[in-house]
């Protein structure tokens, strides 16, 4: 059901899942070492895909062709957001990589921004993903310019990823299809990972089945459902707590601490997205695209 007020606050639905993918990306990070950034991601999707389709049993009779491309760039877009992201860690710190993809959702909520204060917002939103990733403090010549270009394309990804997931919200009904979209996803990625099957160990399996559930079946749900409510705008802005998620999930999961100039920017990250959720309360329902 796609209309009427839902239970659940669509801020809270996305402050849930911005924690939760945030603890699935500390322990895929235990992962890729293991067996490369292909064969994390399928181990992901191949689980999640698993998941949302026992639970969603998706109906595929009836289904316009709108719908069919919905899906189609839904899943493409997850896919290649996985894939692009993860390879770019491989390559650059993790700090520079998130920052990079976060220019992605970033510009696409400049784009979409209409009022001085959200402008405002975005700008104190991305001075604070700078501070905390100390991307200022990384030499120019460290930086593997294939990594960068792989983060772009995942934070180019992760933008298409808001639009299409709220046109997806829009066409199907409880998470049919995201389901559908995630094994396009898979399909997609199938080729990149397959080849590390034969190093994975028990463990790792075990891993890729708790990345699946708090990277992707629980986030994408939540945002799913969130999207039907909530303006891709606003959405995309409440996206810059992701670095401060991370935090908490590195410092609990991988004993990584925090400098002052990560703390100041982990309050301007907060601040922007004060500025948000106080905007969106106020905004129109019918401008809301519910």
């Amino acid at each position: 059901m796609t209309e009427g007020r839902p239970r659940v606050p669509p801020l809270v639905l996305v402050l849930t899942a911005i924690v939760s993918v945030q603890f699935g990306g500390a322990l895929a990070a235990t992962l890729v070492p293991h067996i490369g950034a292909g064969g994390s991601v399928l181990l992901r999707l191949a689980f999640a895909t698993a998941i949302l389709l026992v639970v969603a049993r998706p109906r595929l009779r009836g289904r316009s062709r709108r719908a069919w491309l919905a899906v189609l760039a839904f899943g493409v877009a997850l896919g290649l957001m996985n894939l692009a992201f993860y390879a770019s860690l491989a390559r650059l710190p993790i700090g520079v990589a998130v920052t990079i993809e976060f220019l992605g959702p970033l510009t696409l909520a400049t784009a979409l921004s209409r009022r001085l204060r959200d402008l405002a917002a975005v700008a104190a939103a991305a001075v604070g993903v700078v501070l905390i990733s100390e991307a200022l403090g990384t030499p120019v010549a460290d930086l593997e310019w294939t990594g960068l270009g792989l983060a772009a394309v995942a934070g180019a990804c992760w933008a298409a990823y808001i639009l299409a997931s709220r046109q997806v919200g829009r066409e199907f009904a409880s998470l049919d299809g995201l389901a559908l979209a995630m094994v396009v996803a898979l399909v997609l990625v199938l080729p990149f990972g397959l080849g590390s099957a034969p190093q994975w160990e028990a463990g790792d399996v075990a891993k890729g089945l708790g990345i699946a559930v708090l990277s992707s079946v629980l986030p994408y749900s939540l945002e799913l459902a969130a999207l039907r409510h909530l303006n891709p705008r606003v959405f995309g802005i409440l996206l810059s707590l992701e670095p401060v998620a991370a935090a908490l999930a590195g410092l609990l999961i991988l004993g990584q601490r925090l400098h002052l100039t990560q703390l100041l920017g982990m309050g301007l990250v907060v601040l922007a997205s004060a500025l948000v959720m106080g905007a969106g309360q106020r905004r129109d329902p019918a401008e809301s695209g519910g």
